[in-house]
């Protein structure tokens, strides 16, 4: 597979697997929250994720932080996941999807 092909691949692969991390309090995934700021995968098979939370206090981080790791450590060429938690931009509901915003009644 050309090196373009795999890369896109690869981005649709993370994509997918992080839209199965759910945010225990709002019940929507992190992408279509707006959650996922950034995601590199470099030639080793290390993914790095820049990501934020809804609240800096968030008292789920834990939680999230096992479950963005352990959707992507299931995708084939992803070996290590690093995470870095950031604070800016700050997250606000204008970084949810469409869908986001229709599940959680705010049309």
């Amino acid at each position: 597979m050309p090196e373009e092909a795999y890369q896109e691949a690869m981005r649709t692969a993370i994509v997918k697997a992080l839209e199965t991390v759910i945010d225990p309090e709002l019940g929507v995934d992190i992408i279509n929250l707006g959650l996922v700021y950034g995601v590199d995968l470099d030639e080793t098979g290390q993914c790095t994720v820049e990501m934020t939370l809804t609240t800096m206090g968030c008292p789920l981080s834990d939680i999230l932080d096992h479950d963005v790791r352990q959707s992507l450590l299931a995708v084939d060429g992803i070996n290590s996941v690093e995470l870095h938690l950031v604070w800016y931009p700050a997250w606000g509901p204008e970084r949810m999807s469409r869908y986001a915003k229709m599940a959680l009644g705010m049309h």
